[in-house]
Order: structure tokens, then sequence, then C-alpha cells
């Protein structure tokens, strides 16, 4: 059997390698400052890297937990980063930087940055749900940042993968109040757009969210929103004082994890209806106060954790649960809104839980959704065939079929 190459022969094989690239990326050197050589961190984690990773491979790898918003809207870098997204959005389009926050695997969970340099970045799976550890994708910032610990950077053909070759990235770790690594925030570029402050950038954004998250430390506050066949919001239990309109907002953004931009939320809430700026503007300050700030600026999202009826409704019938939705579907969003978001959501709801009632072949489902739908002909007979020729609760739906025919 033959026994794999030692450190010094890979370290041999990765200088010769990354001396072939060294005349194509600039007359002063490799990396910033001239110097040719590959770094002791880079030769270990190239050596590391490669029994897991083939260097010809042109994109990282899916994880394995499939869509990432939940984990994103979950994780405790949401908020602060949330509350920053207005600066790092500003940082990465003006120098042509993509930005990206991962969780303490690697995975990347959020980006943001121009068009151009955005589809760049998607070629090679530089976004949500791309895995970017050690493992998956070799030798690159994230990865160096998250086993040491420590700010890194990769320049170009250190990078195992020769796809990444024309990137630059840098990045550093946040640590939580209790010093556990949360995950990575990581500017990049393509390597000839480096520059020397964005290490510095990188390290002074690292500081404020961690700063934020001591802060928010302390702080409690669960908001528990019930919007189906009613409208109430509390706060640790206690009722929070809001008018129709920032329920509505507060439904909304429940619903749509993602946020709103300030022309899409107001749309939503309005319509055609001829409603001021400062109207619209009102009623998002009010309800941010009783969020205690919980929402971000410029996109209008929560910042902060919301249960809600209708979103646990939607995530037990994504995961196939009809009973589960079935229990918690109390009846229409926010039936009294007129808000048109709200109408799409109502409708939304309504056909996919009848739809989940009408492929289910329980017949307990239909009848408890019979219950609240008595004009529903199709429910009931659906009900009436699942049910067995001696099920006594065939009288029931029997019953409910006829006055929904006769009506």
């Amino acid at each position: 059997m033959s026994q794999r190459p030692d450190l010094r022969q890979r370290r041999a094989v990765l200088e010769h390698e990354w001396s072939r690239w060294v005349p194509r990326l600039s007359v002063a050197g490799a990396r910033p400052g001239g110097s040719a050589a590959l770094r002791h961190e880079v030769t270990e984690s190239w050596a590391r890297s490669l029994s897991s990773v083939d260097p010809g491979r042109d994109s990282a790898p899916v994880t394995d937990g499939g869509p990432v918003h939940q984990r994103w809207t979950s994780s405790p870098l949401y908020r602060p980063v949330s509350d920053l997204a207005g600066e790092l959005r500003s940082i990465a389009e003006d120098a042509g930087f993509v930005t990206a926050v991962t969780d303490e695997s690697g995975t990347i969970l959020w980006t943001c940055g121009g068009p151009t340099m955005r589809r760049r970045a998607e070629r090679v799976n530089f976004a949500p749900g791309g895995r970017w550890d050690e493992q998956a994708m070799g030798t690159n910032a994230l990865s160096l940042a998250l086993r040491t610990g420590r700010p890194s950077s990769v320049f170009s053909a250190e990078h195992l993968v020769s796809a990444l070759h024309g990137w630059v990235c840098y990045c550093a770790p946040v640590h939580g109040p209790d010093g556990r690594v949360l995950g990575v925030l990581d500017l990049s570029t393509t390597w000839d757009r480096s520059h020397p402050l964005a290490m510095s950038t990188v390290r002074t954004l690292v500081s404020t969210i961690e700063a934020r998250l001591t802060t928010e430390q302390p702080r409690s506050g669960q908001v528990r929103l019930t919007c189906l066949g009613t409208e109430q919001a509390a706060l640790d239990g206690r009722p929070l004082p809001l008018r129709p309109r920032q329920v509505e907002i507060l439904t909304l953004l429940a619903l749509e994890p993602g946020g709103f931009s300030p022309e899409r939320l107001r749309a939503a809430l309005y319509g055609d209806r001829p409603v001021t700026a400062s109207t619209f503007k009102a009623e998002i300050s009010h309800l941010r106060r009783a969020l205690g700030g919980g929402i971000s600026p410029r996109r209008y999202a929560l910042t902060i954790p919301v249960s809600c009826d209708a979103a646990d409704v939607l995530r037990a019938l994504e995961q196939g649960d009809t009973d589960t939705a079935l229990r918690l579907y109390g009846g229409p969003l926010l039936p009294r809104s007129e808000a048109p978001g709200v109408e799409e959501w109502r409708t939304r709801l309504e056909v996919a839980v009848r739809e989940a009632v009408l492929a289910s072949t329980r017949p307990e489902h239909a009848l408890r959704y019979g219950e609240r739908a008595p004009y529903d002909a199709e429910i009931h007979e659906h009900a009436l065939h699942l049910l067995g020729p001696d099920d006594t609760r065939r009288a029931i739906a029997r019953g409910r079929l006829i006055t929904a025919r006769r009506d």
C-alpha cells in the first residue's frame, strides 16, 4: 500500500503551484507587500484540505440542512447584523465587495453587495446555503478564521480551490458574550481590488456586532402574536398596546422574515389609498418603540424573535404535519383587516390548509376543518369518502353536506 506524502512533500507541491500563479497576479508580487512565499498556516490548511477537497471543484457545496432562512432568523447574529445591514451594504457596494455572515459551522447565512459582485460570488456559491468550512471548501479565509478563532485573510492562489484564485477575502470570527464563536463576518472581492484597510474595517464591524450582542444579552422580552381568527400581541405575557394597523405590520413582518422595502410595505398596508409618508412612518415608529427597537431601518424586518401562530401553521404544513396545522389554525388571518398584503396572506393560508386537508387520508382532518367551513361541500364529501360505512361520524359529515348543498 502506498503511503500518503508527508507534509514536506506536500509543501513542495503547493509551493510549485503557488509559484505558477505569482507572475499572473501583480508586478509587486502575489500578496500585497510582494511576498511570494506560502504562509505556514496556509500550507497546513492545504495539507489538511487535500484529503477531502478537489482543488478543481467549481463551487462550494450546499448545506445538507436545505434553505437557511430559518437558521438565519433564529441566529444570535441576526439582530445585530440586521441593525448594521445598511452600513454593511454601503461598504460592500461602494468598495466593490461582497459581505457575508456565516454560522459557527461555516455555512453562509446572509450576504449583501452590488449586483455585479454578487453574481460573481454566486458562481462559486458564495451565497446563503454555501458551505465554506475547511472540509467542504479547503483553504479560505472563513475556514481559517473559524479554525483559529482569529481574523484571517486569504489572497488569490493561497486558496486551495483554483476557482477562487481570482478572489481575496478578509474576515474575522464573531464571539458571543461567553467567548463562543458564533460565526464569521467576511468581506470578499477580486484580488485586484485588495485594500489595506479592508481587514481593519472587518475588525471594526465585528467589534460593533460583539458589543451589540453583549448589550442584548440581558434583554428578555418574548413577543407572541396571535393573528388567526383574532388579533392579539403580547410581550412576556402582557398585552402590547398596538393599534390595528400596527398589528397588521407586525403580522406581515412575522410572515416575511426577509423584510420589506418601505414602498412594498406601504403598498401591502394601504394599496392605492392616498396615505402620507409621515402617517406610514409614524405607524412604523410606534411599533418599533413597542418592540424595544425590534425593527431594522431602511429595509423593514424584525430583529427580535416573534412567535406567530400563522407562521407556526405554515411551518407545520411545510413539514407535512397537517394535524398540528389544523390544531393551530384558529380561523382567517386578521379577519377584520382590509390591508391588501394581509388579504393576500389570508387567502394563501386558507388555501394551503384546505389543500392539506383534501390531500390527507385521515377523516378527522376533514371533520375538524369542516367545523370552520360549514358551506364547503367538497370538504364534507371528502370526509364521507374517508369514513367507513359503520363509522357513526358519517352522520355529522352527511348533515354538513346536505346543509352546504341546500345553501
